[in-house]
């Protein structure tokens, strides 16, 4: 048969890649600064921007997004069309993505910094960007549909099932938690409200790591590692196992994120089920991965691209198995809120994402340059120095999450706690801090050993942007008879709408019955909407990025109603746009941090000297200062536009309210600032500061009314 000749344009390829580069340093660096101010509390000089609760977000969108996200797609620009064997579909459609996710990028990396977030893990950026998002993720879409159904080959590969899977589900789930009304061009308010709304960000949340983190990089390992080993995958029936119950299982497990929360327990009984049944398909990839390299094992010890490859996978397979450990109960209620968990992430992260991302374009560049890799061993120390910094980094989080967890439950034989104040906890695990911080450098250090040796590389030789190839015009009919998948490969518009329809059934399980969860949600009589000036309050501390280090959701455990207070109801949220349970107590949960009766209260002095400069109330903290709070004027333009828009989501505010509400707030701030006044503290009404303190002070205080304590 004649072969139709064309060509492809690995103009994308490199672009990508380019970008996934720089904003891996970028992202790291990052990090690693984030990690040192955990030890180094006023190493950000008390300069707003760089403060942890503004960058924390900025390192891990830079790496997900923008590091991982440009590998992906430097991935599938370079594999589909060799797949499918035809150029991609729009060389227009492949500048726009480019430079429209570059654009995106870069103006997370303003707006976060400037405070400028929706406060939700993994979907901090402000709703014009969300919009931004959604475009440049169709015209992905449009881009990757159309190449698939040019192909000249019958069947689609199997990296190429991953990558419609992840490009259907992200777009359900980004565009179904980033719901919002706006308040403004910099602002918004989700439509869910409390623990509907933390629901829906974990149904979120959770599955950005299963859709973004993981789909795309079981594609790239389905590609990649045959490649660079020159071997077939091990089971074509393994993937397909594999793939079809890894996308349907993965879906349903978000709610394990929130055990012993107000959410009720049938879904947390969903989440842990499937999160426990998920180790099958998940380390179904793994073997597929790792036995695809069965007898190139004299070859990984030589090639720095296998050896990164069998570090990332393994951590796949370690990662996926003790995430569904985690789901458990009992294990989760050791490790949720502790360091176990960033560990765990991390080693995920840094070993998953990062090696496979880095042997990857150790394995590429070359090819797109025609040359050979400037230096293997320089290839090889990064492999080294990035696999010690992985467990530097992580070995020492696990010994402090086990800390924690211990030292939060402890009791002495009086039947009190043993570690009653929550800094103890913290100063136990600082030695682990440290070395995180050291194995965070190793890593980065990895990374710029890696751009050496991939600027050397891109420099010995010459860019090839086009490379022609032949395939028949037609795709080739088989025919004997194909089994049922075979067959569905061959039809990628019903295979993507079945794709659709495996993760739509465990989304709508649990989102359908969400809204019934919003009205069953328990009233209690006592919760009142935020006053405006706790409104402000509430949106400085998201801005801050307090709920990074502090939970607002006490499970019922003896340890934590001893320490906090009343264990955290589902009637309380009601009036939470968004929810702020937390993921991580850096410091203590502020649930009922205004009641007055508990061993926790502290006065509004207290708290003005806290923000302002942690240290001076005790040395061993580690809570950066925030001074700019006591400085900078509180912007009330937006108030009645706010209280207009809660009400609209259902707040009860009386009719008309929002032209009251600027004086209510005037009249709220003086009587605070009047009372730090007459206590030695010289502040004016209007500061930033008083609307935090008159949130602080509100939190818990209604549901204790409510029950007369």
């Amino acid at each position: 048969m004649e072969l139709e000749k064309f060509t492809y344009d690995n103009k994308h390829a490199k672009m990508f890649i380019y970008a996934s580069i720089v904003f891996g340093v970028i992202g790291m660096l990052v990090g690693l600064i984030a990690a040192l101010e955990l030890i180094f509390p006023n190493l950000s000089a008390e300069i707003a921007y760089l403060s942890f609760g503004r960058i924390r977000p900025l390192h891990t969108n830079a790496v997900i997004f923008a590091f991982v996200g440009n590998g992906i797609f430097a991935a599938v620009y370079y594999s589909m069309p060799r797949l499918l064997k035809t150029p991609m579909f729009s060389n227009l459609l492949g500048n726009i993505h480019f430079w429209g996710w570059q654009i995106i990028i870069l103006a997370a990396a303003i707006t976060l910094p400037l405070g400028l977030t929706q406060s939700k893990e993994y979907a901090e950026l402000i709703w014009p960007i969300d919009l931004a998002v959604v475009v440049v993720w169709v015209v992905f879409g449009i881009n990757l549909i159309g190449t698939i159904l040019k192909r000249r080959t019958k069947h689609i590969y199997v990296a190429i099932w991953f990558y419609i899977a992840t490009w259907v589900t992200v777009a359900v789930l980004y565009i179904t938690n980033n719901i919002v009304i706006p308040v403004s061009f910099l602002e918004s308010y989700p439509i869910y409200a409390g623990i509907q709304d933390a629901l829906v960000q974990w149904w979120y949340g959770h599955n950005a790591v299963a859709f973004f983190l993981t789909t795309p990089y079981l594609g790239l390992m389905y590609y990649f590692i045959p490649k660079a080993a020159n071997r077939p995958v091990y089971s074509y029936k393994l993937s397909i196992i594999h793939f079809w119950a890894l996308i349907f299982l993965y879906i349903w497990a978000g709610p394990h994120h929130l055990l012993y929360s107000a959410l009720p327990d049938w879904a947390q009984a969903l989440g842990v089920v499937f999160s426990v049944i998920l180790i099958a398909p998940s380390w179904g990839g793994m073997i597929n991965g790792l036995l695809t390299l069965r007898g190139a094992w004299d070859k990984v010890r030589e090639d720095p691209v296998l050896k990164m490859f069998v570090v990332g996978v393994t951590a796949y397979g370690m990662s996926t198995f003790e995430g569904p450990m985690l789901s458990l109960k009992s294990v989760n209620a050791l490790s949720h809120f502790t360091d176990w968990t960033i560990a765990h992430v991390h080693i995920g992260t840094l070993g998953w994402n990062g090696m496979l991302t880095f042997g990857m374009i150790y394995w590429l560049i070359p090819r797109l340059f025609n040359t050979k890799l400037a230096s293997l061993k320089l290839a090889n120390s990064h492999f080294w120095i990035a696999t010690l910094g992985m467990l530097f980094f992580s070995i020492p989080l696990y010994f402090a999450g086990f800390t924690q967890a211990l030292m939060w439950k402890q009791f002495t034989e009086e039947g009190y706690l043993a570690y009653p104040n929550f800094l103890e906890t913290v100063t136990q695990i600082l030695p682990m801090y440290y070395l995180r911080a050291f194995g965070g450098t190793l890593y980065f250090i990895g990374m710029l050993l890696f751009v050496v040796n991939i600027i050397k590389t891109v420099k010995s030789g010459s860019f090839v942007r086009y490379e022609e190839d032949g395939a028949p015009a037609q795709p080739k009919v088989h025919k004997a008879k194909e089994g049922w998948h075979r067959r569905l490969e061959g039809k990628p518009i019903q295979f993507t709408v079945l794709a659709l329809v495996a993760i739509l059934i465990g989304g709508l399980v649990e989102i359908v019955p969400m809204y019934m969860v919003k009205t069953n949600v328990p009233t209690i009589s006592s919760i009142k909407p935020y006053t405006p000036l706790e409104l402000e309050g509430r949106d400085i501390y998201m801005r801050e990025g307090c709920y990074l280090c502090h939970s607002q959701m006490i499970r019922p455990f003896r340890s934590e109603t001893a320490r906090y207070g009343e264990y955290t109801k589902a009637g309380e949220t009601v009036y939470d746009h968004p929810f702020l349970f937390g993921s991580k107590r850096t410091g203590p949960d502020l649930a009922r941090q205004g009641v007055k009766s508990l061993p926790n209260y502290k006065p509004d002095s207290w708290h003005y000297n806290h923000m302002v400069n942690p240290q001076s109330l005790n040395a061993e903290s580690i809570m950066p200062p925030y001074p700019w709070l006591a400085e900078d004027d509180l912007d009330i333009s937006d108030i009645a536009k706010k209280i207009e828009v809660m009400m609209t989501l259902g707040v009860p505010y009386p009719e008309g309210y929002a032209a009251q509400a600027e004086a209510d707030l005037k009249a709220q701030a003086a009587t605070i600032a009047q009372g730090l006044r007459d206590g030695g503290i010289q502040v004016e009404n209007d500061k930033e500061i008083i609307a935090l303190i008159a949130y602080l002070q509100r939190l818990g205080t209604d549901l204790y009314s409510e029950s007369g304590k």
